[in-house]
Parts: C-alpha cells; sequence; structure tokens
C-alpha cells in the first residue's frame, strides 16, 4: 500500500485527472454504502443468536469501517492530486493515512469492548445468573485504557518519534512525574484494590466507621467513587481512602438484628419469669424471626426504675422498611403479653420513704 500507482495505474489512461479524482470519490461513496449495508444484514442476523459476542463486533464495526473506506478512498484520491502538484503538503500523505487507519482500528476496538462488557452484563441480568458487574467494568477499562496507550504508542511512531527514547525519558522523568502525581497514582492503586478486591460493588450501601462516609455507590472510577448519600447529595470519595480505612457493606448482611432492653416495674417481678417464657415462646413461633439463628429471652440487669430484660433476635428480612415493621409487631406483642400478666412497662419514678412521722408534722 506504501506505493499507490499500483492502485492507480488503471486510471492513468487518457481520462483527465479531476475526473479521476471525482470517479475514486464516488466509488468510495458507493463502497462505503455497500459496506454499511453489508455490516449491517450481518448484524441483524446476528441477534437472532445468544453470543453476545458477535452482537457487539458488529455493532461496533459499521463507523469505524466506513472510515476505514474513507481514508483509503481520500488516499487515493490525494495521491492522484499529488502527481500532478508540487506542494510538499502531500509528502506527509502516507503518514496520516496510516496514522487515520490505526484511529480507526483504536475508535472499533474502544467501541467492541465498551459495547460486550454493557451487552454481558445485561446477557447475565436477564437469564437470572450470577455476575460481577464491577470486575467486569474494571476489567472492561483495562483493556480500553490498554488499547489507547498502544494506539497512542503506534501513532507517535508513525509521525516518527522515536518511541525508544521516549520510552528512556518516561524512565528518567517518570520519577519526578511519580512525585508530584503520587496522590493520583494512590487513588489508580485504590481503584484497581476496589476492581479486584470487590469490598463493594455498585448499587452496595457501604459505610464507614472512620469516617463520615454513607450511602448507595453508584459509581466507581479509576480515582473517585460516587457514593449517593441517603440525603440524596452526590459525595465523590477518593479511592486511596478505601485502603486506609475500616468499611461495613450492610448491603450484603445475612439478617438484620433486633436487640431491645425492655423494663418492667419493680412491683411486678414476681410476674417477670412468665413474661420472659411467653415472649420467648411467641419468638419462637414467629416466622420472622429465623430460628436456626441466636434467640436469647434474659433478665439483665436491676436498674434504678425498672427491672430490665432483653430480646435479641435476628428477622430473615434485610430489607430495611420490612424489617422495621416486624420489629413494631414484635415490641406491641410484648407490650400485650406484659399487660397480660397484670404488669406495666416502667418508666423514671423516685419513691420518698420518710420514717419519722413527728418530724414531718414539725416541718408544716
Amino acid at each position: 500500500m506504501e506505493n499507490w500507482s499500483d492502485l492507480t495505474g488503471f486510471l492513468n489512461i487518457d481520462i483527465d485527472w479531476h475526473i479521476q479524482v471525482f470517479l475514486v470519490v464516488l466509488a468510495t461513496l458507493i463502497v462505503g454504502g455497500f459496506v454499511r449495508g453489508i455490516i449491517s444484514k450481518l448484524s441483524g442476523r446476528s441477534r437472532s443468536t445468544e453470543n453476545v459476542l458477535d452482537d457487539a463486533f458488529f455493532d461496533s464495526l459499521v463507523s469505524p469501517a466506513r472510515g476505514v473506506v474513507w481514508i483509503l478512498g481520500l488516499s487515493i484520491a490525494v495521491h492522484i492530486v499529488a502527481i500532478h502538484s508540487d506542494s510538499v503538503v502531500f509528502q506527509s500523505v502516507s503518514a496520516i493515512r496510516n496514522v487515520g487507519i490505526v484511529l480507526m482500528l483504536t475508535w472499533f476496538l474502544q467501541r467492541f469492548i465498551r459495547s460486550y462488557v454493557a451487552l454481558f452484563i445485561d446477557s447475565k441480568l436477564s437469564a437470572e445468573e450470577p455476575v460481577d458487574t464491577t470486575l467486569v467494568h474494571g476489567l472492561g477499562k483495562l483493556l480500553r485504557g490498554a488499547v489507547a496507550i498502544t494506539a497512542t504508542l503506534i501513532v507517535l511512531q508513525n509521525l516518527g518519534v522515536n518511541i525508544g527514547g521516549l520510552l528512556a525519558f518516561g524512565g528518567v522523568g517518570g520519577i519526578a512525574i511519580g512525585l508530584a502525581a503520587q496522590d493520583v497514582f494512590k487513588n489508580m492503586f485504590g481503584g484497581f484494590t476496589i476492581y479486584f478486591d470487590r469490598p463493594f460493588s455498585v448499587g452496595d450501601w457501604i459505610r464507614s466507621p472512620d469516617r463520615d462516609i454513607e450511602g448507595k455507590v453508584e459509581h466507581i472510577g479509576w480515582r473517585v467513587t460516587a457514593i449517593r448519600t441517603f440525603n440524596k447529595r452526590l459525595l465523590y470519595v477518593p479511592n486511596s481512602v478505601f485502603t486506609t480505612i475500616a468499611l461495613e457493606n450492610p448491603s450484603r448482611m445475612s439478617h438484620r438484628r433486633i436487640y431491645e432492653n425492655i423494663g418492667v416495674r419493680y412491683s411486678d417481678i414476681a410476674s417477670l419469669p412468665k413474661i420472659l417464657d411467653e415472649v420467648k415462646a411467641y419468638l419462637r413461633q414467629n416466622t420472622d424471626i429465623d430460628q436456626n439463628q441466636t434467640l436469647m429471652v434474659n433478665l439483665d440487669e436491676f436498674a434504678d426504675s425498672s427491672v430490665n430484660f432483653f430480646i435479641y433476635v435476628l428477622t430473615h428480612t434485610t430489607n430495611w422498611s420490612e424489617y422495621h415493621q416486624v420489629k413494631e409487631k414484635v415490641l406491641f406483642e410484648i407490650n400485650e403479653i406484659i399487660e397480660r400478666n397484670n404488669s406495666e412497662i416502667a418508666f423514671p419514678t423516685r419513691t420518698l420513704h420518710i420514717n419519722n412521722e413527728v418530724a414531718l408534722n414539725d416541718l408544716r
């Protein structure tokens, strides 16, 4: 392809070069439309299969393929013009053509990786199969980054830049750049940690006891993670933070806990054993409570104004709203059990005992 005279020799007949250029552009237009039509038909047929790889391939190929056709066609046209012109501008046509083809190939690979990741995740979700979306997106970004870096090196080489010298300079200058951008690299390393250790995924509810961080993860980038807090504000957290803090992921909880302290009056202490037995019996027959987990109902302490007992159970549901409905029913039922035993839930009181009634009369 370096010697375009082989491709244009069939036009070096007794035809004006202006007409040759027009014919080349017209042929390019026709071939571009033909290529688009063929790929569109193949794309339509590929959608009838269950394999998403061919769907992503043909969907990503249409525009880059037409771009390659136009680059080749215009290169031939410009070569014809260059034969009849002494301008030095046309001397760089070969390099520009090669760069254009590399860019079209890079565009195709970027579109293909992005499309395949999206189609792969959608196919797994529609089939109700388990898929780690965070890891898949992370691998996709890693591949797109590798394609971009490789394409940049190839383009620079085609433009006459010494890649070896550039890499050598990068090794020396990389130290200074690394020191200046160490926070950026820390955040990128934190991003890799999130993608491969997977402490959380997009859509998870996370919180940290070390920092004021709590909310739902909306996006995990290479530098920052976007978290939608419960007041609906968007919080951007540098990824390096997640390598140094303790993090809790409530979205992955298996149960929710009901742990409550309840006090009855000291005058009702004789009824307390029966109350505890009835509360325990109620919790054991409650279908909202996981009977395979810890279930405790015990006397806890003699407080200032009450005799306290506690309940400790785990619910089946992890849904926050459903959990509070279950907890509400449990507390109402415990109150009814206490009342059925002619007892009351205690509240803070103080009793004053006066032994000397005469002294009291003197005070009056």
